[in-house]
């Protein structure tokens, strides 16, 4: 009678689906999706995330199914309301995606479904699908702590040098200072509408920079009293 071997019937079919040891001769070596190992394989490594990230909180996810496994253990992103740690733990995004994301969010931006995701960040089919499992979609009333108005540039008040600092060309910063003088800009959509900037410029903007009431001006003498 042969030997039962040492290892337990989990382990076992673990290491014949992955060849380490021959498959046993009363089963097919090929498993589908919906096999018993399969399953148990996908247990196991479900339990090996849990355990990294239990460890590690904000560990990226490798790949998309790693993405399931975060889903299937309770993790969701929240598209509205995601850190910039958040983001980043999604496989495949990118750097300036994450900064576009975070500037429309203090913007006051929100998404209302995974197309409009796709749409903003011109993102694969195939990319969307493997982030979909954990994207939670919510919608609130106000914007995400914007950041104070005061560390935001005043595009109807700044100066010329501070203007700089938004990369226009010297001809784009004239025309500004020019219309600024004809009447303040009421927000980044009358902006581009009376300066015809690119839209790309105008959305690296959003969250950088703010619009008083008014254009300041000049200061003048205290009036002098009658005698």
């Amino acid at each position: 009678m042969a030997r039962r071997h040492w290892l337990d019937p989990l382990a076992r079919r673990l290491l014949m689906a992955s060849g380490q040891l021959p498959a046993e001769n009363n089963k097919p070596a090929a498993v589908n999706a919906s096999s018993p190992l399969e399953t148990d394989r996908s247990q196991i490594e479900r339990e090996l995330l849990a355990l990294k990230l239990s460890h590690e909180p904000t560990r990226p996810l490798g790949n998309a199914e790693e993405v399931h496994h975060a889903a299937a253990l309770g993790w969701r992103l929240d598209v509205n309301r995601a850190s910039a740690n958040d983001w980043n733990r999604l496989p495949g995004i990118e750097a300036e995606q994450v900064d576009l994301l975070l500037r429309l969010q203090a913007g006051g931006v929100q998404l209302s479904g995974a197309e409009d995701l796709q749409r903003l960040l011109d993102l694969p089919a195939s990319q969307l699908q493997d982030w979909l499992p954990v994207l939670l979609f919510r919608w609130y009333g106000e914007p995400a702590s914007p950041p104070p108005a005061a560390s935001r540039l005043d595009l109807n008040r700044a100066g010329s040098t501070q203007l700089e600092r938004l990369g226009l060309s010297a001809e784009r910063l004239q025309r500004l200072l020019r219309e600024r003088a004809r009447r303040p800009f009421r927000d980044l959509a009358d902006l581009q509408q009376r300066l015809h900037l690119p839209p790309d410029l105008v959305e690296n903007w959003i969250g950088k920079v703010t619009f008083s009431a008014s254009q300041a001006g000049p200061e003048l003498p205290p009036a002098r009293r009658s005698a």
